[in-house]
């Protein structure tokens, strides 16, 4: 019988599924990163215990963020950090304290708040689940998803007659309020904390739990040529970075060069000004703690940023087929054409001449193709962890993503051929290319 062989394609494909499927919550992507990577020999770190930067793989997890970092056997003084920022969280419907309400008719509905800025209409009539994380009562952390447990109903057309003529309307308070029962007198809480192995919510002190869309990855098109999931942005870098990190400790542990940096933050979508995001310290005492670790003083630590460079992974934009005016008519970046850099005279993105010619290099070592996107200068761009990291460090970064469309969607769009190249580009870089 003949063996079937994956491509490299179908296996990032199939593996990129798995992340996904596996990373409901900002929670669990970072503890799925983190133990992806003690299953190839990391290090556990501990915020509390004395800091390792012994030669080797290490990786510690911080709520919803989740950094590694590999010392290379031997460190010259010259050494700097190479590092890949990504973000964890993704816009989702947030659970409120009060956790769930009941209407005069009967209606069973979660409470929630809205998530970063996630496209409203996108999220109606799709069966969400609940995951995140509960907080015992000793101080437990513990992870939690249901199955298909709420939605949100779209008004019938007979009963709103204007809304493919004027448009839909929706009004986050009344209308983004997902539905989970009917004349049932049963607790939304209680009922997850059971899911989750507890006893109750009588176990449950406090929650960080959010909805999101239940139904699984997938591909379509030509040959299965595009990817279609919820929170792509931005799993699609974490996900790239983690296998890049994974080949090369596969590899063996880099007899010298740079320290190799993976930091995943969280809470971007909302502003990064948390103590698990890129405006608050976790980076910056990461790489204190393993320069000092390492022997390095104030000022082996000043030459060490100077010697260093970010890379900052997050979803760009494609140009869209059907909306093509909304782009710059002289950059035209194509999902499927390879990642993209990210650039804004204004520096909403950190891209510079030093970090494009970085990139380039990576991506020409890697033997993928590499993009450009401007903004059109009638509207305005978002903005990454990128220029957060390069002010808070002075640290060269540049800002790459793979082209996606439906951004910020319920169910956004990529194509499979740039996951892998994304993957392979940051692999070299790391590679010192």
């Amino acid at each position: 019988m003949a063996i079937f062989e994956l491509s490299d394609t179908q296996a990032h494909t199939i593996d990129y599924q798995h992340f996904i499927l596996d990373s409901p919550s900002p929670y669990h992507a970072a503890d799925l990163v983190a133990q992806r990577l003690v299953d190839l020999g990391f290090a556990r770190q501990k915020e509390t215990d004395a800091w390792d930067a012994s030669p080797g793989g290490h990786v510690m997890v911080r709520g919803g963020a989740v950094a590694a970092w590999v010392v290379p056997e031997e460190v010259s003084e010259d050494v700097g950090f190479r590092i890949v920022g990504a973000h964890t969280d993704s816009p989702a419907l947030q659970v409120k304290p009060s956790s769930q309400s009941t209407t005069g008719d009967g209606w069973g509905q979660i409470d929630v708040e809205v998530y970063g800025g996630m496209l409203w209409n996108s999220w109606l009539d799709r069966e969400l689940c609940v995951a995140g994380r509960l907080i015992t009562l000793d101080g437990r952390e513990v992870l939690v998803r249901t199955g298909a447990l709420a939605r949100i109903p779209q008004l019938a057309i007979h009963l709103d007659r204007g809304v493919n003529s004027e448009g839909l309307k929706l009004d986050a308070q009344r209308h983004m309020h997902p539905v989970w029962t009917v004349d049932s007198d049963s607790d939304l809480l209680d009922y997850i904390a059971r899911m989750a192995g507890l006893t109750g919510r009588d176990e449950v002190a406090a929650h960080d739990l959010i909805l999101t869309p239940q139904q699984g990855p997938g591909t379509f098109g030509e040959n299965g040529r595009f990817f279609a999931a919820s929170r792509q942005d931005n799993l699609s870098s974490t996900h790239a970075g983690l296998v890049a990190l994974e080949k090369i400790a596969q590899e063996g542990l880099p007899s010298s060069g740079d320290v190799l940096v993976f930091m995943c933050f969280n809470h971007e979508e909302i502003g990064s000004q948390t103590r698990e995001g890129a405006a608050g310290p976790v980076l910056e005492t990461i790489l204190r703690r393993t320069a000092f670790a390492m022997g390095k003083d104030e000022d082996g630590l000043a030459r060490m940023y100077a010697a260093s460079s970010c890379v900052s992974a997050d979803a760009a934009h494609s140009v869209h087929p059907n909306y093509a005016d909304r782009h710059d008519p002289d950059n035209r970046p194509v999902m499927g054409r390879g990642p993209i850099l990210k650039i804004n005279a204004n520096q909403r993105y950190a891209t510079d001449g030093e970090g494009i010619a970085l990139w380039k290099k990576a991506c020409a070592a890697a033997e993928v193709p590499c993009q450009e996107f401007v903004s059109n200068n009638s509207m305005p761009c978002g903005s990454t962890i990128g220029p957060i990291t390069a002010t808070r460090l002075g640290i060269t970064t540049v800002d790459v993503g793979v082209g996606l469309l439906s951004m910020h969607s319920a169910r956004e769009m990529s194509h499979v051929d740039d996951l892998v190249a994304l993957s392979r580009a940051v692999g070299a870089y790391w590679r010192a290319a």
